[in-house]
C-alpha cells in the first residue's frame, strides 16, 4: 500500500495498491508528483533485460542476477520471466524477503552463519520440497556448523553448498586451493546433510593500476577457480551432476564468460554469472566498467545498442544564490554518492517545452548534504528556480536503498507502474 506518507506521493493520497499507481493519470514533468522522485524509464529496463540474456545465450551461460541491488520482488519477476536461473541474494533477511514472495530457487552469495539464519533456510528446505537453495562456505568450522544444524534438525534432502575460492587481500573465500580442496572434502563427507553442489568465487574487486592489470588479475584468479572445480571433479566431490562454477559480479561477466567457456567446452559445468546492476546500469561506476567492456569487446558492447542508464532522480531548483551555483532539492538520503550524481537534462513545467533538454556542459554537482545537492552551474545558465533536473547517480545499489518506492515511467514520463524495495 502507497499514500502519502511515501516519497514522491503527494498530499491528501488516501492509501492504494502500488498495482493501482499507473491509473493515477500522475505525470512527473507534469508535476503531479513531489520531488524528489527516482525513476525507472520502462523501456530502457526491458532493453538491458533483453541485452544481458542475449549474451547469456550467445555464451552459453546462466544468470542468478543480484537481488541486493534493488531489492524489488516486482524487478525479481522481470528478471525471472526473462529468463534468470534464479535469484542471487546477500543477507538471510534479504533470502526470506525472496521466499515471502515465493521465489524458488535462491543463491545465497554468502556464508550462512548465525542460529536463526540457519534455521530459518532449513525450515523453508525442509517445508517446501520445490524449493532451492545455495550458499558458499569458506571453512572446515563453518561446514561442521552447517552439518550438525541439518543432523539436529532431522533434515530429509541435503543442503546445497559451494565452496568459495577467494584470494590475497579480498573478502571471504578460502586463500588456497587447497584450504578449498579441505573445505570441499568436508562438505562431501556430510552425504544427506549437505551436498556439495559447485564452486565459487568473486572477482569483482580485484584492481591493478592499469584495466590491462586488472583483467590479468581476473584471468589468473578464474584460471585457479576452474582449476579447483576440476580437482574436485577428479576426486568425485561434487554431488550435482552438473556442478555450478559461479562469478560474474557487475564489472567482468564478459570475462568470466569468455575464460570459463574456453576451459569448459564441454559444458560438463554450469557456467552461474550474478551480474545485479546490468538491469537499471548506471551514470557512473557501471558506465565506466562498461567503457571498459567496449574497449574488450568492442562487438559486445555494440550488440543491441549496449546498456542503458535507466535511473533517475529527479529535483527541483530550489535557489540560485550565486551565479555560478544552484541548489537542487536532492541529496544523500535520495541518492548514492559514492560518486557525485550526473545533471542530465532539465525541464521547465508550464512552458512550451515539449520535452526535458539535454543539461549542456558546465554543470557538475560539487557536493550534496543530507536535502541539498550543490551544483555548479555556467555563469549564464538559462535555469531558474522551480525548474527540474534529472541527474544519473553512480552505484543504482545505494540509491534503490533509500526508496520504498520507485515510479517506472514511459518515454513521456507518464507514471505507467511502481516497484517496492524491501531493505
Amino acid at each position: 500500500m502507497l499514500d502519502d506518507c511515501t516519497k514522491g506521493i503527494p498530499a491528501g493520497t488516501l492509501p492504494f495498491p502500488i498495482e493501482e499507481i499507473g491509473n493515477k493519470g500522475w505525470n512527473v514533468l507534469a508535476e503531479d508528483l513531489t520531488l524528489p522522485v527516482a525513476v525507472l524509464k520502462q523501456r530502457d529496463i526491458e532493453h538491458n533485460s533483453a541485452w544481458m540474456q542475449t549474451f547469456l545465450t550467445a555464451g552459453g551461460a546462466h544468470i542468478a542476477p543480484h537481488g541486493k541491488t534493488t531489492m524489488s520482488p516486482e524487478l525479481f519477476n522481470v528478471q525471472i520471466a526473462d529468463g534468470a536461473w534464479g535469484i542471487t541474494l546477500a543477507t538471510a533477511h534479504q533470502v526470506q524477503v525472496a521466499r515471502k514472495f515465493g521465489f524458488r530457487r535462491i543463491f545465497l552469495a554468502n556464508q550462512l552463519i548465525g542460529k536463526a539464519a540457519i534455521a530459518g533456510v532449513l525450515n523453508e528446505i525442509e517445508n517446501d520440497a520445490t524449493f532451492e537453495f545455495y550458499c558458499i562456505a569458506d571453512s572446515v568450522a563453518n561446514v561442521a556448523t552447517l552439518a550438525r544444524a541439518a543432523t539436529e534438525t532431522g533434515l530429509t534432502r541435503p543442503l546445497n553448498v559451494l565452496v568459495e575460492l577467494g584470494y590475497q587481500g579480498g573478502r571471504t573465500g578460502c586463500r588456497t586451493s587447497e584450504e578449498a580442496l579441505d573445505v570441499a572434502r568436508a562438505i562431501a563427507a556430510a552425504p544427506g546433510r549437505l551436498a556439495l553442489a559447485g564452486v565459487e568465487g568473486f572477482e569483482g574487486l580485484m584492481r591493478g593500476d592499469t584495466a590491462a592489470e586488472s583483467k590479468a588479475m581476473v584471468d589468473a584468479y578464474l584460471s585457479r577457480l576452474v582449476d579447483l572445480a576440476e580437482k574436485c571433479e577428479a576426486a568425485g566431490l561434487f554431488a550435482a551432476r552438473q556442478p555450478i562454477i559461479s562469478a560474474g559480479g557487475s564489472q567482468y561477466y564478459d570475462v568470466v564468460v569468455d575464460q570459463l567457456r574456453q576451459r569448459d567446452r564441454t559444458s560438463r559445468f554450469l557456467l552461474l554469472l550474478r551480474s545485479g546492476c546490468y538491469l537499471t546500469h548506471d551514470s557512473g561506476l557501471y558506465r565506466r566498467a562498461f567503457e571498459q567492456l567496449r574497449e574488450r569487446n568492442p562487438a559486445l558492447a555494440a550488440t543491441r545498442g549496449g546498456l542503458r542508464s535507466a535511473l533517475e532522480v529527479w529535483a527541483y531548483v530550489q535557489s540560485r544564490p550565486e551565479d555560478k551555483k544552484a541548489i537542487v532539492n536532492f541529496g544523500k538520503r535520495d541518492a548514492s554518492h559514492d560518486d557525485p550524481p550526473v545533471a542530465l537534462h532539465w525541464y521547465r513545467p508550464g512552458s512550451d517545452m515539449p520535452a526535458p533538454r539535454p543539461i549542456g556542459e558546465g554543470y557538475s554537482v560539487l557536493r550534496l548534504n543530507d536535502q541539498h545537492c550543490h551544483l555548479e552551474i555556467p555563469a549564464d545558465s538559462p535555469l531558474a528556480v522551480g525548474d527540474m533536473i534529472a541527474f544519473g547517480i553512480s552505484h543504482p545499489c545505494l540509491t534503490f536503498d533509500k526508496w520504498r518506492a520507485l515510479y517506472v515511467v514511459d518515454e513521456a514520463y507518464q507514471v505507467v507502474s511502481a516497484i517496492s524495495t524491501y531493505f
